[in-house]
This record gives structure tokens, C-alpha cells and sequence, in this order.
């Protein structure tokens, strides 16, 4: 599920208050934001909520909805290796492991949860990103960062009463 047009799509991070302000501000990761570790993006909102605890948790108090372009996002799509051994793709567990082990994009499938935070049947992905794809995000693919710390914020008192809540529009993601 991930809200999408024609050229762009939009992904959820969650920071602490100096990584958060310097992107908004500057409009790519710089300042005390890590290249050197790996960085997940998760184009499903409520998954991002869960993750967060609706920007509730040390560290992630600050949503980011960032605008990527999809074919940049296609492209880490396409080259992402699966968080879990996948013996459809990779012919030993040794290969997998090297592939992971290669790879600047992993591929995690998760539970995606309702607003209240309750398992739902479908899963959502996120996508863990290092190295030169971390680089091309951070510094080139990102087309807008948007705060939407404050909507979470006022979203956040509806989590139990699904009648009052505004949540993105999103649809099942299919590649370009």
C-alpha cells in the first residue's frame, strides 16, 4: 500500500528533532544523519504509525512523508534482496546470505497493522537502504520532504475511534 502518481511516490521515516529539522530544512539528509548505517523507508502509512508509535517513541518523534521519485523507488524495488532466506531466488542459503551480504537494498515483509496498532492480514514492505542507494536517496532521489509531525499529532487522539480518523490515500503499488 504506499500513496503514488505518475513520477513520484511517497515514503515514511521517523527521526529525533535534529535529523528531522535539518532535512525539512535543507530538503536532503545531512547534519547528523548516518550514511554509514543502514536506513528504512516504508511506503505504508500505518506502518510507519505502528513503527513510531504515532511519532510517541524515543528517537522517532518527527514523521517525514518524503516524496521519491518511482522509478528511483522501482529501481530499489527491482534490486532488493529478500530480509528472509528466499530459495525461489537464490539456489543455497550460501547465496542468499552473499547476496545480502552484497546488496545495497533489503526487502523485509511485515505484518501491517490498523491504526490501533492490531495485526491485519496483509503485509508491508519496507526497504532497508545502505551504501550508494543510501547516498542516491539521501542526496538526488528525493523530490520533497514534508514534516507531518503535526497531522500524526492530531491524527494520533483518533487511533481507537477509526470514525474520525484521516489517514493518505494509499493503493496496492505495482511498478511503472
Amino acid at each position: 500500500m504506499a500513496q503514488f502518481d505518475d513520477t513520484s511516490i511517497i515514503v515514511y521515516q521517523a527521526y529525533r528533532h535534529e535529523i528531522a529539522n535539518f532535512a525539512v530544512q535543507h530538503q536532503y539528509f545531512g547534519g547528523e544523519f548516518s550514511y554509514n548505517r543502514m536506513s528504512w523507508i516504508k511506503p505504508n502509512f500505518l506502518w510507519m504509525m505502528f513503527r513510531s508509535g504515532w511519532a510517541q517513541k524515543p528517537g522517532q518523534e518527527h514523521i517525514l512523508a518524503l516524496r521519491v521519485k518511482r522509478a528511483f523507488f522501482d529501481e530499489l524495488l527491482e534490486s532488493g534482496v529478500s530480509s528472509s532466506l528466499d530459495l525461489n531466488n537464490y539456489p543455497t542459503q550460501a547465496a542468499w546470505q552473499q547476496a545480502v551480504q552484497d546488496s545495497d537494498v533489503r526487502l523485509q515483509w511485515d505484518p501491517d497493522h490498523d491504526p490501533a496498532g492490531l495485526c491485519v492480514e496483509r503485509r508491508a514492505v519496507q526497504l532497508g537502504l545502505r551504501g550508494e542507494a543510501l547516498r542516491r536517496y539521501g542526496r538526488e532521489e528525493i523530490l520533497e520532504i514534508i514534516d507531518v509531525t503535526a497531522f500524526v499529532g492530531e491524527q494520533r487522539q483518533h487511533v481507537q475511534e477509526f470514525e474520525n480518523l484521516v489517514i493518505p490515500y494509499e493503493a496496492v503499488y505495482t511498478s511503472a
